[in-house]
């Protein structure tokens, strides 16, 4: 961790802040440089300018993400650049290779770029997390993240504050090699610019905070980077880049404006295993394994996992779930997973071979857990590679658990589209009499334009089921398309 002086922090400052301001008062821009030893990536070139303004040049970082094809893992470059900005703002990505097709997704945005030569431009009027694909590419993207404006930055001096400047930081403390354990009532600070290799950790503390705009690295080791909260209350992470994001046997937890981008094996972008009032809010989770996760308890973490928010958001699954709830738990002291609300996310890829661990939207009750009251609202799914479009299974994974689950119960799919012709068939199945999946609502699920409903025309021995392509099972009671 670097001590900065006063003068370097005001000219580190200077460099961050290369802010622009256009005629209209409330257009404002700032950009900041990669710091020196930064990977680079130059299959992109990223300008951006309020109307009418400078151009000013934005740093393209090398990252890395998953490839996985037919249980084959191959790590491929990629490409990561960010901007804060209010108002509007042009956007100019030259690509290195000649241009065919781009799109920016996700595409409920309706972000339709003009290409030229080998550039493609682009006006945005709000934040957004992207990704922009030349030539059909997926791996050699851009994910481009278009923040707001940093309004909570602390004063570096501030006792309180563990603040890293720009620059690279090498973290070498904690019971593991480089780990910072954060203690309580400490902020730890990211500014614009700072790469951080290690793992941040929260460990039976409250009234943290970790915020910023800067990165924690990538790392080839296994376990290696990511910011993680076992056992803590009141921690509120925001605004960095991190491979990934645990939380476990705690109680209110926010975490808002997190990029998450993971590429090894096992690779879970956000987990919430055994915790409490958790709001994952505004987020871009693109990972090697389970975008968003939600458990009973595992490891060392015990209790209940309840009242869990995820919204506004974007997943990517290059392997297994965008989400998947209930899998792990403990079957000598069983818990409920409940009061579980995902709404207004955007699903741009889920890709799983395997049949046994398919579904963008994945109730997996196991280890006797009981999976009740949860909603699923405005949730766009993209066409994804490989998988289904939902699974719900009451089941004994004899992999990963010890038991069945003891049931699923109340869960509301309302405003739920699917585009694409990839997904397999879905999945609704119970167990037995007494660990059966229940009262399961859908409202207004549209699959390639079709709104599925029960009052729809079709032949009177089809199940309304059958035409949204989902298997019902056994041990179903109550379900209903309205």
């Amino acid at each position: 961790m670097k001590t900065l002086s006063h003068a370097a922090l005001a000219l580190a400052a200077a460099l961050i802040c290369l802010a622009a301001f256009s005629a209209h008062a409330a257009d404002k821009l700032v950009v900041y440089p990669a710091p020196k030893g930064a990977a680079l990536n130059d299959d992109f070139a990223v300008r951006v300018r309020t109307p009418d303004g400078p151009w000013h040049p934005v740093a393209v970082h090398l990252i890395h993400v998953m490839n996985a094809s037919g249980g084959v893992y191959v790590p491929m470059k990629s490409s990561m650049a960010a901007f804060d900005f209010a108002g509007r703002v042009e956007v100019e990505v030259t690509s290195r290779r000649a241009i065919e097709s781009a799109r920016v997704r996700p595409l409920s945005f309706a972000i339709r770029p003009a290409v030229r030569g080998r550039a493609l431009t682009f006006t945005l009027d709000r934040p957004r997390n992207l990704s922009v694909e030349v030539n059909g590419d997926i791996f050699g993207n851009l994910q481009l993240f278009a923040n707001p404006l940093e309004t909570n930055r602390p004063d570096p001096k501030d006792p309180s504050v563990i603040y890293f400047g720009p620059g690279i930081h090498v973290l070498r403390g904690g019971e593991k090699r480089n780990a910072l354990l954060v203690p309580s009532g400490k902020t730890v600070y990211l500014a614009a610019g700072a790469i951080v290799r290690g793992n941040i950790i929260c460990r039976g503390v409250e009234n943290v905070r970790i915020l910023g705009r800067g990165m924690v690295e990538q790392s080839a080791r296994k376990g290696g980077g990511g910011v993680h909260c076992g056992n803590s209350r009141h921690v509120e992470i925001s605004g960095i880049f991190t491979p990934g994001c645990f939380t476990g046997g705690s109680r209110d937890v926010r975490i808002t404006g997190v990029k998450c981008i993971s590429y090894l094996g096992n690779g879970d972008g956000m987990d919430v295993i055994s915790s409490s009032d958790v709001v994952i809010d505004g987020v871009f989770n693109r990972n090697s394994d389970d975008c968003i996760t939600v458990y009973g308890p595992r490891s060392h973490f015990t209790g209940p996992a309840k009242d869990v928010i995820v919204r506004n958001s974007t997943l990517w699954a290059d392997v297994a779930h965008p989400i998947l709830i209930g899998t792990h738990g403990s079957t000598p002291h069983p818990q409920t997973l409940e009061n579980l609300t995902f709404r207004n996310l955007d699903i741009l890829d889920h890709n799983e071979t395997q049949i046994d661990y398919q579904g963008c939207l994945a109730l997996n009750a196991g280890d006797s857990n009981l999976i009740r009251n949860v909603r699923f609202e405005n949730i766009r799914v993209e066409d994804f590679r490989r998988g289904q479009l939902l699974n719900l299974r009451v089941f004994f994974n004899r992999k990963y658990c010890t038991s069945p689950g003891r049931g699923i119960e109340n869960v509301t799919f309302r405003n739920v589209t699917y585009t694409g012709r990839h997904a397999e068939q879905s999945l609704i199945i119970g167990y037995d009499d007494a660990r059966a999946v229940r009262n399961i609502r859908f409202e207004n699920l549209v699959i390639n334009g079709t709104r599925i409903s029960d009052h729809m025309k079709k032949p009177r021995w089809f199940r309304t089921s059958d035409l949204a392509r989902i298997f019902v099972g056994e041990h179903v009671e109550n379900l209903r398309f309205q």
